[in-house]
């Protein structure tokens, strides 16, 4: 190359540098004066960019009882919160002027807290130009949510949800109207993570939930705009099988049980099922806790493995009549109530009034004799066990339900093994006698009733069914149709036998308690000690499991039922205390069924009216109309449709006076007179919290009549 060339290229070269250095030191000097000079504009600029992508929850779906009642339902919760650079930026002056007025409308609506305080907390959060200041720490619920919102500068967002500072997060609230009826059965949710817990919200959580939606929030000269991206889709709802009326009923004759003196009992567990579809009607599981009252805290019905005792035995004698070893005419001998089994002393009830002597098969049973029964089943299975446990397991007690139901166990039946020499290794001599009693097992309450359920089907074991279908928009989607485990668990014949053996228990035996003057009852007691592990059956106090399972009514079975009571001490008596309770329940469900016409109860010359409790006076008016009662006035509007009317009942000589209360929505009324639902309505409506003991009318409240309302003030309600 040339000396001229080179030189040419070299200055092109200088030139072309030159520029880009040139071009480097423009784009970092306009870098760095955007980096300072302009910072505060671009950074005003990038704000009015910024989008969020913001998550809808969906509402979630609703669990219905069998009839279509709410059992668990979402309703809308709000924190409520105050963005004070907003407010500084649009309406800081207007902030300074309206605060005093703010904070004595919060101090109405929140009485716990003091204007003062009020102006207090929010000034501190003004000071540190926070923007997600927390105007009341808790959830609110709508209407309490439109009261704060309604207050000045807070009510700027009506037009946009940011404008003057004041925002809220919305939650969906999950409420049971029916309290805690059913509540470890319908489940519950964890309120600060909207997520189910337990029971068939736990169990059906993807059906009812639903799918987020999808919105993009974009901030545009200070106010927020969403813009949807996908709509959220609501959960479906789930029908359960669980009649109300019957659950109330159950939970109800168990509780006055579980309270008496004597009893003083530290579980209680009632299940009531449809015989021929397996429907499980009620539920219930209560446990003493430490003040005192009764709860559920779990669903011991499903989980609890205990050593079912005597209502075991049923399972025994139908194996031993199954397999052909004996039949209704067999005799044994039981002695003076004291036998020794192997080493080991077993003994009857009535062993110090001489025991039973030589009694019958079904004798066995009806008086509940351990002696009896054990001796039949090991002098035929003694040195086949495993044959008698096969047949146990041909009844289903040990079958795995598949309950939807968290915590659900299955019933754990130990069968027989032998070694390479022909020795068994988890059997003892004493194992075949006690477990034909109903130790040596373990077997949770659910089962049991499935068993004696299909005992009343005549033969055919259904699968406990807690949810009928799903529906959305009033349609189905899905169905969970009645499931047949078993089409038999045992002869057609056998059956048979028991059922009559059975009736005869409550009829002729020790389950009197749990029969009834209207109808005939089927069933067996038990009363067993519990283990205490390690310790033993006899360790300090004694433990007891008092049990009742039958079925009702016996020639013509429609409901199932078992009842189980955990206690301390004597007494204790499964036919005196769980059976009492059945008794109460079964004649509870049959009563419903009567339906008697009122002209029956009246002559010519009679009036029948009817006690009427102060309340709904629309409604009272609705049903005394249908009686054929007069009233002083016909009420405008329909029951079915309208508001309710409060009022007070008086009843006259020939009909019934019905008055007219004016109510104040802040101050407490009059309840007495009224009935609970009524009662509860009108003032959990009014913000207060409510507790009623006792059944019938209300006879007294401890907020004062009158008196203006607190919101969040407890009111006890004493019923008679």
């Amino acid at each position: 190359m040339s000396k001229l060339k080179y030189n040419k290229v070299v200055a092109r070269y200088l030139v072309i540098v030159s520029a880009l250095v040139f071009i480097n030191i423009a784009i970092l000097g306009k870098a760095l004066y955007i980096m300072t000079a302009q910072k505060e504009y671009w950074t005003q600029v990038a704000a009015k960019q910024i989008k969020d992508n913001v998550r809808v929850k969906p509402n979630r779906g609703n669990i219905l009882s069998c009839d279509g009642q709410l059992m668990a339902s979402s309703l809308p919760e709000y924190k409520v919160y105050m963005d004070f650079k907003t407010c500084a930026a649009d309406s800081d002056t207007l902030w300074a002027k309206h605060v005093d007025e703010i904070c004595a409308g919060l101090n109405r609506i929140f009485p716990e807290k003091s204007a003062a305080d009020f102006k207090r907390d929010l000034e501190k959060g003004h000071k540190k130009m926070s923007r997600n200041w927390p105007i009341w720490k808790k959830r609110i619920n709508y209407s309490t949510f439109t009261e704060v919102r309604d207050l000045p500068i807070f009510n700027l967002s009506k037009k946009s949800k940011y404008k003057g500072g004041f925002h809220f997060e919305e939650f969906n609230s999950r409420r049971r109207p029916f309290g805690s009826l059913a509540q470890r059965t319908v489940g519950d949710m964890f309120g600060a993570k909207d997520t189910a817990r337990c029971g068939l919200e736990l169990s059906y959580d993807s059906i009812l939930r639903g799918t987020d939606g999808l919105t993009h929030r974009r901030k545009i000269l200070n106010t927020y705009l969403s813009v949807p991206v996908t709509p959220p889709i609501d959960g479906a709802d789930i029908v359960t099988t669980i009649d109300v009326n019957i659950q109330d009923l159950a939970e109800r004759a168990l509780l006055d049980e579980l309270r008496l003196p004597e009893v003083n009992g530290n579980v209680g567990v009632a299940i009531v099922m449809e015989v021929k579809t397996g429907d499980i009607k009620a539920i219930v599981n209560m446990t003493k806790c430490a003040d005192g009252q009764y709860r559920e805290v779990k669903n011991d019905a499903v989980s609890d493995l205990l050593e079912p005792g005597s209502v075991f035995k049923t399972a025994s004698i139908m194996v031993a009549l199954d397999d052909g070893v004996v039949d209704t005419t067999y005799k044994v001998d039981t002695g003076c109530g004291v036998w020794n089994m192997y080493g080991r002393d077993m003994k009857d009830h009535n062993w110090r009034k001489g025991g039973y002597q030589v009694i019958s098969l079904p004798r066995t049973l009806e008086v509940s004799s351990n002696i009896g029964v054990s001796r039949i089943i090991d002098d035929h299975y003694h040195d086949h066990p495993e044959k008698f446990v096969q047949g146990i397991y041909r009844t289903g007690l040990a079958d795995n339900l598949n309950l939807p139901l968290v915590g659900a166990t299955q019933a754990r039946i130990r069968m027989p093994k032998k070694n390479s020499h022909g020795q068994y290794v988890n059997w003892s001599n004493t194992a075949l006698a006690w477990m034909s009693i109903g130790y040596e097992t373990q077997i949770p309450p659910i089962s049991t009733v499935t068993f004696y359920n299909a005992i009343a089907n005549n033969g055919k074991m259904m699968r406990p069914r807690f949810v009928e279908k799903v529906v959305k928009n009033g349609e189905t989607i899905m169905e969970f149709p009645p499931e047949v485990m078993r089409e038999h668990i045992c002869k057609e014949s056998t059956v048979k036998t028991m059922q009559t053996i059975l009736e005869h228990v409550v009829s002729q035996g020790l389950g009197k308690k749990a029969g009834s003057p209207s109808f005939k009852v089927a069933g067996k007691t038990g009363t067993a000690q519990i283990s205490k592990g390690a310790a033993g059956y006899k360790s300090g106090t004694t433990n007891y499991l008092l049990s009742f399972a039958g079925f009702f009514p016996a020639d013509d079975p429609r409901y199932s039922c078992i009842v189980c009571i955990q206690k301390s001490g004597l007494p204790a008596s499964g036919g005196g205390m769980s059976g009492v309770v059945f008794h109460h329940i079964a004649e509870g469900i049959m009563a419903r069924d009567l339906k008697l016409n009122v002209t029956d109860a009246k002559d010519a010359n009679s009036v029948l009216i009817p006690d009427v409790k102060n309340g709904n006076v629309l409604a009272a008016d609705y049903v005394l109309s249908h009686l054929g009662i007069k009233t002083n006035a016909q009420w405008d509007g329909s029951y079915s449709h309208g508001n309710p009317i409060w009022g007070k009942a008086a009843t006259e000589q020939n009909g019934v006076e019905l008055t007219r209360t004016q109510l104040y929505s802040n101050v407490m009324p009059d309840v007495t007179g009224m009935g609970a639902r009524d009662a509860v309505y009108l003032l959990e409506s009014r913000g207060l919290k409510v507790k009623i003991y006792g059944r019938g009318k209300i006879v007294s409240q401890s907020y004062p009549a009158g008196k203006t309302i607190a919101r969040g003030c407890e009111c006890i309600l004493n019923l008679k």
